[in-house]
This record gives C-alpha cells, sequence and structure tokens, in this order.
C-alpha cells in the first residue's frame, strides 16, 4: 500500500533516565512520512559510506587511522533533527558521519580518506579532520574536542545568537580530566552547550565497566542536568536533542547527555573488533536494534512507505556512494606546491620552518 503522503506516526519514545531535572523529553513523538524517508536516507547514505571506506581500506587505498561509523547512524541523524544548521557542532575522530549531516558530499569525503585534491579539506586531513561551516571537525586528540565545544558556547553567548553548541565525545574521553574542566566552566557561566556522550561500550579494545567506576555518563556533569537515552532509536535521540537544545536556549546553562548506541566495526581498522566481544554480540545488536532497520520497519508497519520505496533508494544510495568513490580514486592527490599553503591565515611571516610559502619545494623521493 503506498502511503499517503501526510502520514503522521505517533510513536511513543523509550522513557529517558534523568538526572537533576524536573521532567524530561515528550513520551510520545511524531514522525511524518516525509521525516521518515529523510532519516532512513540520511542513515543509510552513511551507513554505505563506511562500508565503502572499509572497502578502499583493504584496499589499501585509504592510509592511516580510520575509525568508522556504521551502527551510530541514528546519533548524528537524530541531533540533526533536533538542532538548527546554523547551531555548532564538534566531535571527535569518527567523524564521517557528522560531516555528511552537516552538508559535506559523500564524494568529498571519501576523498578527503584517499587523499585527493577534491577532498573537504582538499586531501590534507584525512579521516579525522574534516571540516564544514558550522562544524569544528573531527579531532583526533581523545576528549581535546569538549573544551574546545565549551569555548564555542561561549562565542554564541558573547554574540548573543541564540545559537549553541553541541560538543561530542565517546565513553572512552568521558574519563578526560579536560571534560570536568570543562563542565565545571560551562555551568559556571551557563554556557549554551550540550555534551554529547555517544557510549558505544568500548573505549578502543576496553568495555565501558573495566574503564570507568560510573558507567552513568549523564550524572558524570555532577550539578549539570542530564539525560540518557536510547541512541539506535532516532526518533529518541531527536526529542532529547529537541529538549536538550530547549534547556539550553532558554539560558539554563550546559546540559549532559548520553545516547547508548553500538559500533559495529573495531575502534579503528587496525582492529578486528572481536577481540575483546564476541561476532554473536555483534550480531545480536545488528538483529535486534540496529538504527536503520528499526525505522524501516516502523514505517513499513504503519503503511508509511512501500518495500518498492526502500529499495529504490537504497539503489539511489549505492549508486551515489559508487561514483564517489571512482571520484575517490582517480581524483589527483594535492601537487606539492600546497605543501606550504593554508598554514597561515594572512600575512605569513617569511620563513616557515626553514622554507618561505611561496618557495618551490623539491619532492626527494
Amino acid at each position: 500500500v503506498k502511503a499517503n503522503v501526510s502520514s503522521v506516526l505517533k510513536a511513543t519514545s523509550v522513557k529517558c533516565d534523568l538526572h537533576r531535572l524536573e521532567e524530561g523529553p515528550p513520551e510520545k513523538a511524531e514522525l511524518t512520512r516525509d521525516q521518515g524517508l529523510q532519516y532512513y536516507r540520511t542513515m543509510q547514505t552513511i551507513r554505505r559510506m563506511e562500508l565503502k571506506a572499509d572497502q578502499l581500506y583493504k584496499q589499501k587505498i585509504i592510509r592511516g587511522f580510520c575509525h568508522l561509523y556504521d551502527g551510530q547512524e541514528a546519533c548524528a541523524a537524530g541531533i540533526e533533527a533536533g538542532i538548527n544548521p546554523t547551531d555548532h557542532l564538534i566531535t571527535a575522530y569518527r567523524a564521517h558521519g557528522y560531516t555528511y549531516t552537516r552538508g559535506v558530499s559523500v564524494k568529498e569525503i571519501l576523498a578527503e580518506l584517499t587523499g585527493r585534491k577534491g577532498g573537504v579539506a582538499k586531501g590534507k586531513g584525512g579521516s579525522m579532520h574534516m571540516y564544514a561551516p558550522c562544524f569544528y571537525g573531527g579531532n583526533g586528540i581523545v576528549g581535546a574536542q569538549v573544551p574546545l565545544g565549551a569555548g564555542i558556547a561561549l562565542a554564541c553567548q558573547y554574540q548573543g545568537n541564540n545559537q549553541l553548541c553541541v560538543s561530542l565525545y565517546g565513553d572512552g574521553a568521558a574519563n578526560q580530566g579536560q571534560l570536568f574542566e570543562a563542565y565545571n566552566m560551562a555551568a559556571l557561566w551557563k554556557l549554551p552547550c550540550i555534551f554529547i556522550c555517544e557510549n558505544n561500550k568500548y573505549g578502543m579494545g576496553t568495555s565501558v565497566e573495566r574503564a570507568a567506576a560510573s558507567t552513568d555518563y549523564y550524572k558524570r556533569g555532577d550539578y549539570i542536568p542530564g539525560l540518557r537515552v536510547d541512541g539506535m532509536d532516532v526518533l529518541c535521540v531527536r526529542e532529547a536533542t529537541k529538549f536538550a537544545a530547549d534547556h539550553c536556549r532558554s539560558g539554563k546553562g550546559p546540559i549532559v547527555m548520553e545516547l547508548q548506541t553500538y559500533r559495529y566495526h573495531g575502534h579503528s581498522m587496525s582492529d578486528p573488533g572481536v577481540s575483546y566481544r564476541t561476532r554473536e554480540e555483534i550480531q545480536e545488536v545488528r538483529s535486534k536494534s540496529d538504527p536503520i532497520s528499526m525505522l524501516k520497519e516502523r514505517m513499513l508497519s504503519h503503511n508509511m512507505a512501500s518495500v518498492e520505496e526502500f529499495k529504490e533508494m537504497d539503489v539511489e544510495i549505492r549508486k551515489e556512494v559508487e561514483e564517489a568513490a571512482q571520484f575517490a580514486t582517480s581524483d589527483p592527490e594535492p601537487p606539492l606546491d600546497d605543501l606550504c599553503n593554508h598554514i597561515f591565515y594572512n600575512n605569513p611571516p617569511l620563513e616557515v620552518r626553514g622554507t618561505h610559502p611561496w618557495a618551490k619545494l623539491k619532492s626527494l623521493s
């Protein structure tokens, strides 16, 4: 049955765990057909893009560090649905999904991964350093993006533009001292910052239980209110983010959010991901709470879309990712002349570590 375009699903979202909050997000979330299809397209595109990156890495076309986001797509899609494009976002090194939701094409992301000049950072940033308007990148130093995010929130407050910053980190970074320093400052100054812990259960190869005396990450802000939601359900993430954004914009200061999610790949491409957890565990998450399958099933069971529509979309997405991969493998690498560009914003000093920006650099290899 082809659904009526105005179909609206009143879905019951999972209850939040709250910390220092009288009330949380609404327990019922509405989903229109258009929203559902949009979230599906976003999540499925990220999934296909990451699987393609996996393939290119195994072919040795992508080198270096590469942390994949598949399994966690509902976090990125849900957060974006709960804030405005003019709001700011900064994340750790598992950044490809957010680079996409912040408006960068699959083509530019894959080309950045392969180090080509058509990449989003002109091939000089690689997997962990991609940027876009209002997106301050993936950051390679564990936890370092959190105080930077507080700084961006301070800028929003200073400029009085009613914007906020979403500052993301993982469960592995949650024990970093700099997080608590940022929490403290944000609480004192009532900064419009949403601190979000994407808890995917493992920091590198260490489970949360072995790394943290308290795994209630949403309570870790102490005097900062917090909430914990199902990070595999795009609607839960969206409603919680909207609630957190309203909290920040109303001048109440920061809020901590914990999204309980899961990564299907290892920590990075050099981690097979099955030495510290079983294949069965990964399989069980895939079969029971995959964010893409759950949304698709929810829409199909309420006649909001047809199986054919999803198939058509999947074909389009595969085609887009294939074309992007073609570009990422054929686009040239940045020329050597570019090496000293973009080091200084303006008026570069004459000497840059023994050379100067317009000197002709000669390759020794």
